[in-house]
């Protein structure tokens, strides 16, 4: 049974990805001119403030429930099987660019093609510095993973066991006291690595947006929407046949 949160989060969901389809096409129309430099700017300024927006709505509903953004269930199998710690993985952004930089080259055309010296350096700097933000987040989740093992945690399973065994309601409610203060430190853990892994995301999409020009992003947020979308709808209509 899903929770409140996990409901009002999958509606609102489905209304940010119609969102993003609309800016989808906005995108796609201005790459088209290449005379819109205002344009670029403006599309840009409305897809970053989209994406904040998102994480805005999920930390607020987060405090709420953070379980229900580790089940996410407003997602088909595809798109969780490729979640990393409830969003996107960070380099996935870097790996784009390169595919969209090979891909410029092999068509002779697309503005990454011209990418400078200079920002091919600024990439090369923010994919090391966003990887070794991604290792802190994974260390930092590996942590919370396997505090569930301490002896803490340990002592108190046989705590409750013994409550239970020898029936007394007293040793029960205390015990139960315990268990709901462990339960709460390690939903903070939680939420504390879904922060860092969504701010790591947000970095990544700053830095780069940062380093491009306004046609450049234009180009490269096309391809992210796009990607996302895709995989959105090869997921549910899997999720459809296998009914």
């Amino acid at each position: 049974m899903n929770s409140q949160v996990a409901e009002r989060f999958t509606n609102y969901y489905a209304k940010w990805m119609s969102q993003l389809e609309d800016l989808l096409k906005i995108l796609l129309l201005v790459s088209r001119d290449c005379h819109q430099e205002a344009g670029y700017e403006a599309i840009v300024n409305k897809f970053t403030s989209h994406h904040k927006e998102l994480y805005m709505i999920k930390w607020a509903l987060a405090d709420e429930d953070i379980l229900a953004f580790f089940h996410s269930v407003w997602l088909s199998p595809l798109e969780n099987a490729y979640l990393w710690i409830t969003g996107w993985k960070p380099s996935m952004a870097f790996r784009l660019v390169d595919t969209l930089i090979s891909k410029s080259e092999r068509q002779s055309g697309g503005s990454l093609r011209g990418m400078t010296d200079e920002q091919v350096e600024k990439i090369e700097a923010l994919r090391v510095k966003i990887g070794l933000e991604e290792e802190r987040v994974e260390s930092e989740m590996e942590r919370q993973q396997v505090s569930v093992a301490d002896r803490k945690m340990v002592e108190l399973v046989k705590l409750e066991i013994q409550a239970k065994k020898n029936g007394s309601p007293e040793a029960v409610t205390k015990v139960n006291e315990l268990v709901e203060v462990a339960l709460k430190g390690m939903l903070a853990g939680l939420q504390k690595v879904m922060k860092m892994a969504d701010s790591a995301r947000l970095k990544t999409l700053k830095g780069v947006l940062e380093v491009l020009t306004p046609r450049q992003c234009v180009d490269f947020l096309s391809a992210m929407s796009m990607l996302q979308i895709q995989t959105r709808k090869w997921g549910l209509k899997k999720s459809l046949l296998n009914q």
